[in-house]
């Protein structure tokens, strides 16, 4: 059965999810996503290489430079442990961050922004985590992120597939 709303089941009411939102919500949303992007993929990279770095420091004695050194002197194979590590980082990062408190990544705060399901309702982990997936795929088609540039309330398809949407912190 449905109604003006969309789909309803019996003595249930469902608002239309994407009511108007106000300007101010949604002004300057892609310029600070992109920032917040760079921010957090910076917090990522960090998270990814510390436990190596304490690791060779501890273990082997080598300081961060000796760590380096050792990665450009087998060019680049000592390295090849790092990029497994960062999706599984960056997993839970997002979720972690998201479904937090705060509602956002470290990078999403700096930049004054929140996440939220579509109804208003804060982002499970589940979501958060799902939405990190989908960005990080995102990024084998980048053309894909253009989607924004149609869309009215500036999300972009990985948010429209995850239920979510990025606000500006009122």
């Amino acid at each position: 059965m449905s109604n003006v709303n969309g789909w309803t089941q019996a003595g249930q009411t469902v608002v239309y999810p994407l009511a108007p939102l106000p300007a101010s919500a949604l002004q300057s949303v892609r310029r600070r996503r992109m920032t917040a992007v760079l921010l957090d993929f910076v917090f990522v990279s960090l998270l990814s290489i510390a436990p190596f770095l304490m690791i060779a420091f501890i273990t082997m004695g080598l300081s961060p430079i000796a760590f380096f050194t050792v990665g450009l002197a087998s060019l680049g194979v000592a390295w090849l442990i790092l990029p497994p590590l960062f999706p599984i980082i960056a997993f839970f990062y997002n979720g972690l961050t998201i479904s937090g408190w705060r509602m956002a990544t470290p990078g999403m705060k700096a930049m004054d922004l929140e996440m939220r399901l579509i109804d208003g309702a804060p982002t499970p982990f589940l979501h958060a985590a799902v939405h990190a997936v989908l960005f990080y795929l995102s990024w084998t088609f980048p053309p894909i992120f253009l989607f924004s540039l149609l869309s009215a309330d500036k999300r972009c398809l990985h948010d429209i597939l995850a239920g979510v949407i990025v606000l500006r912190r009122v």
